[in-house]
């Protein structure tokens, strides 16, 4: 974590990757508005906070600004949806659509990475925080499996639609197994939060939904649960084909 006007600048300029980005709501002054200007002409993306929010991150003189800098370089996804085409492989992504409990956050990091997949997409806002608890629950695997940031979620499933890739949507909403949904070809999996699941704009774009079969008494899985079971479903269902 860094804070106060001067950090934050030289930050950006240094080419820092932020995770989280906090500016004070209606906040004035010269060097605020050129820090903002900074921003914006380097692509970062900052969040306005009330100045109580703030002061819960530190009670330090933070002047309006708390940054945190990410400990791993997000990738981009098209190019690693490219690559896996151009060397003959079908991309199996996961998509997590406002997963905010970082220790689930980690485990489906280190489920993805050993499932084999080839890349995680977490939206910009709304999302965990990549601290270090993060790597930690993650075992490390926030090293190897590629991060890939959405500005706006619904636009890059869409493109990734596009590009050949279908979206299964992993959902009790739904009368269909993920046992009788071909995971196969080009597929991203999506899983929701783990307050509402899958929010409704996310859940429309989906060319597939898929349930987990449930037999006990409790009426849902922990989202990390649920993420490496679908996850190693698709492994099967790669490895007998």
């Amino acid at each position: 974590m860094i804070f106060g006007l001067r950090p934050i600048e030289e930050a950006v300029k240094s080419g820092k990757t932020f995770d989280k980005l906090f500016v004070q709501k209606n906040l004035t002054g010269d060097l605020l508005k050129e820090l903002v200007a900074l921003l914006k002409a380097n692509g970062v993306i900052f969040t306005k906070v009330p100045f109580e929010k703030l002061n819960r991150l530190t009670r330090k003189n933070h002047q309006g600004v708390v940054g945190f800098i990410s400990p791993i370089e997000f990738a981009n996804l098209d190019n690693i949806v490219d690559r896996c085409f151009a060397t003959g492989r079908n991309p199996l992504v996961l998509v997590l659509d406002r997963i905010t409990d970082v220790r689930n956050f980690g485990a489906m990091v280190r489920t993805a990475e050993c499932a084999g997949a080839d890349a995680l997409v977490v939206p910009a806002h709304g999302a965990a925080q990549i601290s270090s608890d993060a790597m930690k629950t993650s075992a490390g695997a926030l090293n190897h499996l590629p991060i890939c940031r959405a500005y706006n979620l619904p636009q890059t499933l869409q493109n990734l639609q596009l590009m050949g890739v279908q979206l299964v949507a992993c959902t009790e909403k739904t009368n269909e197994l993920i046992y009788h949904t071909d995971l196969t070809p080009p597929t991203a999996i999506i899983m929701g939060s783990e307050e509402d699941g899958i929010s409704k704009e996310i859940m429309q774009l989906a060319d597939q939904r898929a349930k987990i079969p449930l037999a006990g008494r409790v009426e849902s899985l922990n989202v990390a649960t649920s993420a490496g079971i679908i996850l190693y479903e698709a492994v099967r269902q790669r490895l007998v084909t």
